[in-house]
């Protein structure tokens, strides 16, 4: 026991103004930033600082700006002496935990997740799928109105993210979604939220972006993980390249299992967890999870900081 666990976030924790304060306070935010700029060929630095909004929010933006951030915030951790024994992420997230899991080189990671975030869009014509919330349900009452909704209407649906406890995403069709959030609203369900997301992300309608992105991690080395990495797909901890390979081309297209994931980094001894990346989304999750987890963040040089305290006193 007492392994430390980092997490990283994935799309919807992205907001304009992020990564600016590290930018001004470290030269390997500086350093990050202008080789996710030189790789990409636009500068993701100023969509993240200054925005526009909408901008940002584009798919093909929102994953290599959350990877950068990400990424800054583990390689200050780690200059500080704070060392993950295990770590995952959530959809986009689990591309920063391979960097920082040294299975992929930031480069390449910032280059994949930008065509990921193309191939996911060019997948689904906008308006055609969609994503929903489901709070407070459980499992086999939200894969039953799945069922009848598709059967209703001809489309798909299912659900994507197991994210914690009493939370759900589904994704598909979007007169599917809407006609199973609607009866789950019926059903019970606290909130049943259609999601303002422009493509249904881990659902079956992603099988043309896994296609294209298998094609493009062939053209990327992968190194075995020097800490093992949980796996979306899988549920479980993997080290062989070559296995994290083809999960990354099957998460595009399946579920998110996300409560296997903090079980599977719990089992392995993982009971300090820190999100690196903006938001504490993962945080909330755990609470969720298990609240004997202890969740920390590090978005900013305040939380960063205040991480660093915290380690300071139990070590």
């Amino acid at each position: 026991m007492n392994k430390l666990a980092f997490v990283f976030p994935g799309q919807g924790a992205q907001a304009v103004g992020m990564g600016k304060d590290f930018y001004e306070h470290s030269e390997t935010a500086q350093r990050l930033f202008q080789e996710a700029d030189e790789a990409l060929g636009y500068s993701i630095k100023e969509l993240c600082f200054a925005g526009p909004e909408e901008e940002l929010k584009l798919t093909a933006n929102t994953q290599p700006a959350i990877l950068t951030l990400s990424v800054i915030a583990d390689a200050l951790l780690k200059e500080n002496g704070v060392q993950p024994e295990v770590v995952g992420g959530h959809s986009l997230g689990e591309y920063s935990a391979l960097v920082a899991a040294g299975v992929l080189s930031f480069r390449d990671a910032v280059v994949l997740v930008h065509k990921r975030g193309q191939y996911m869009q060019e997948a689904v014509p906008v308006g055609e799928g969609g994503m929903a919330a489901i709070i407070g349900l459980d499992d086999a009452t939200i894969q039953q109105a799945c069922d009848d909704a598709a059967a209703q209407t001809g489309g798909q649906v299912l659900p994507v993210n197991y994210n914690c406890p009493g939370q759900t995403v589904i994704a598909g069709s979007t007169a599917a979604v809407e006609a199973a959030a609607a009866a789950l609203k019926a059903a019970g369900a606290k909130r049943a939220l259609v999601l303002p997301v422009s493509a249904p992300f881990h659902s079956p309608l992603m099988q043309p972006a896994a296609v294209k992105l298998a094609a493009e991690l062939d053209k990327v080395e992968l190194h075995d993980a020097q800490v093992p990495v949980v796996s979306n797909y899988t549920g479980e901890l993997e080290t062989s390249a070559a296995d994290i390979k083809a999960n990354l081309v099957a998460q595009a297209d399946h579920p998110v299992r996300w409560i296997q994931c903090v079980q599977a980094m719990q089992a392995f001894g993982a009971d300090t967890f820190v999100e690196a990346g903006p938001g504490k989304t993962l945080c909330g999750f755990n609470r969720r999870i298990d609240k004997a987890i202890k969740s920390l963040n590090v978005e900013d040089v305040a939380s960063l900081q205040k991480t660093l305290d915290y380690f300071k006193e139990v070590r």
